[in-house]
């Protein structure tokens, strides 16, 4: 199976992660700065131009105080 930055899947997966972003009311940067990455780490997944793995996927949620399950059951809708 091949990794599609721009299969409809992670396109969704892209969505979610941002809605919920803007849903707790933190910028990239903010986001960023909690994981310890560039501001451009965030803006990189968040419009494809980079795929995360699911350790970062992990952090990710969590630095949103997000449950991971629940974004990948938004994903999977």
């Amino acid at each position: 199976m091949s990794r599609q930055l721009h299969s409809s899947k992670y396109a969704k997966l892209r969505e979610v992660l941002t809605n919920e972003r803007l849903t707790v009311g933190i910028t990239q940067a903010v986001l960023a700065q909690r994981l310890q990455r560039p501001q451009s780490f965030v803006s990189k997944f968040e419009i494809g131009e980079r795929h995360l793995d699911v350790i970062e996927f992990i952090d990710i949620c969590d630095a949103m105080g997000a449950d991971p399950r629940v974004i990948l059951g938004k994903v999977t809708r």
